[in-house]
């Protein structure tokens, strides 16, 4: 379905049945679908996000312009199902993560505009924190209160390093930066929000400001150990501690958007970031649940339960949702340059459809020893990482190429996979694998033999709205509970191991040699 183009799911007179919406905002596209109880797609909607880019580095949205989009995929999919606005009995919010905007409590006017999760404003802020004698003692405080206690609260800090990703740094930045933002906090005038939290301010025009426990625990300034805000962090980055939103439940009443922004009074129903709604619409509900995430970047999720796994330099842990007294952690490895390398390569033309990859990829026997490795974005441990085509031949051809690039998917799932297996001690059960990538044939069977396991695809791959949709419907009540919720979960494929590891040891191998030399 192209962004911008409804899909209809029939027409015909409204019917009486309740429905829930799933909005997801994320990082290339804004989508709505319209689900009804039997979890099923009656109507959809989407619309292309456009980044703006007003200097080298820095990365926007205009809120002005994300705020239509928001609006306009509900009403549109809304459309498209043949209901009414009355006939939704919520509404549900996945959001990208780490996005954030500040606005003056009194006016509602933002002071800049969104500043994307990409963006590396903060570069020489960041270089200048992880050089700095502060944090050495930091380090070297936490390393002796972890070795005295034992308790894992204190091993995150042990080696905390500061890096462009985090919402922390550039709202640091912001507060340096943006005069008017650090003068409105002082006369307590000043809001913080990530996406979720400006666009239900906007919806409920002002009455509610909040945000939900999985976007705070996504932001790096949120601690998930006591579950608040965290003072310390703020103190050290002078941020201050008035400019932050309550934190719900996920899957909440969070009131309902003004009824003359679609005719009626909507409820919202649930926010939640969109790696930990994903996991929630795939029904990794079970300690030991594993959701693989192929987009734009490339996220493992494995469920820990009640336990929180502390920070191990490569994973990190978040709250994955807070329904009542019920809190699941998970704990988060990801990699950049998925979905984004492939896009490149078609722009450059090595294919005209992304749907001939895997068959162009399985043409041929191997890559010719041609290694791929992904570095369009500044990578967190290398920040001179250089992205390169390697082991070029005069045979070389775009198939080759091809199969590189997606190889390089699959052997980066199989890194990520081997450091959770390591440093996460909970036996490692379902793996289930979403986003757009996951629909690559050749990718995904490649990663099942290199994991040795099996690996389940949805029939939707839009995990991100459903899994709002699903903590809407369950605060809505349309749904009882999780088991319920299970059963609508329809399984498109699955991908079982059908070769040996060691017959892909030497391409691996090459390719961790070509890596290296891409390195600093």
């Amino acid at each position: 379905m192209p962004c911008g183009q409804p899909e209809s799911g029939g027409g015909g007179a409204a019917a009486p049945a309740r429905y829930v919406l799933g909005v997801d905002v994320g990082s290339t596209a804004v989508k709505c679908h319209v689900y009804d109880r039997a979890a099923a797609v009656r109507g959809s909607s989407c619309r292309k996000v456009e980044s703006l880019y007003p200097r080298p580095g820095w990365v926007e949205l205009d809120p002005e312009v994300l705020w239509s989009q928001f609006i306009g995929v509900i009403k549109e999919a809304v459309q498209a199902a043949g209901l009414h606005m009355r006939q939704v009995a919520g509404l549900g919010i996945s959001t990208q993560r780490a996005t954030f905007i500040t606005w003056h409590k009194k006016t509602g006017k933002p002071f800049h505009n969104f500043i994307s999760w990409q963006d590396l404003r903060s570069a020489e802020l960041v270089n200048s924190w992880n050089r700095s004698l502060l944090l050495k003692v930091i380090h070297v405080i936490f390393t002796m209160l972890h070795f005295l206690t034992g308790n894992d609260r204190y091993l995150a800090p042990s080696f905390l390093t500061f890096s462009t990703h985090q919402t922390s740094m550039k709202l640091s930045w912001v507060f340096k930066n943006i005069p008017e933002v650090d003068e409105a906090a002082k006369k307590n005038n000043c809001c913080f929000g990530t996406v979720d939290t400006w666009l239900l301010y906007r919806l409920t025009k002002g009455s509610v400001y909040a945000t939900d426990y999985s976007n705070a625990s996504s932001t790096g300034v949120f601690e998930p150990f006591t579950k608040c805000w965290n003072p310390t962090l703020s103190n050290l980055l002078s941020i201050p501690m008035s400019v932050y939103p309550p934190v719900k439940d996920t899957s909440f009443n969070f009131g309902s958007a003004d009824s003359e922004i679609f005719g009626v009074s909507v409820p919202i129903m649930s926010l939640v970031a969109d790696q930990q709604s994903a996991m929630f619409g795939e029904c990794c509900f079970h300690p030991g649940d594993v959701k693989l995430t192929m987009g734009t970047g490339g996220f493992w999720n494995i469920n820990t339960g009640g336990n929180l796994y502390a920070s191990k330099r490569d994973l990190y842990p978040l709250i994955g949702w807070k329904i009542g007294d019920e809190v699941v952690y998970i704990t988060e490895g990801c990699m950049s340059d998925i979905g984004n390398a492939i896009k490149w390569a078609q722009d450059i033309n090595l294919f005209t459809d992304v749907d001939e990859t895997a068959e162009m990829a399985r043409s041929i026997a191997d890559s010719q020893g041609v290694c791929f490795v992904p570095g369009f974005q500044v990578s967190a441990n290398d920040p001179c990482l250089c992205a390169s085509f390697m082991g070029l031949k005069p045979t070389t051809s775009r198939n080759h190429l091809v199969r590189a690039i997606l190889e390089s998917v699959a052997f980066r799932n199989k890194q990520l996979y081997d450091t959770i297996v390591k440093k996460v001690h909970i036996p490692l059960q379902t793996v289930r694998a979403d986003g757009g990538v996951s629909n690559n044939s050749f990718v995904m069977q490649m990663t099942s033999d290199l994991i040795n396991k099996k690996i389940e695809k949805p029939a939707n791959t839009d995990m991100s709205s459903l899994g709002a949709a699903f903590l809407a419907g369950l605060a809505s009540g349309l749904w009882t509970d999780k088991e319920q919720l299970k059963k609508l979960r329809r399984t498109e494929a699955v991908f079982e191991p059908q070769k040996d590891l060691e017959e892909y040891r030497p391409a691996m191998d090459t390719w961790m040699q070509a890596v290296k030399r891409s390195l600093h």
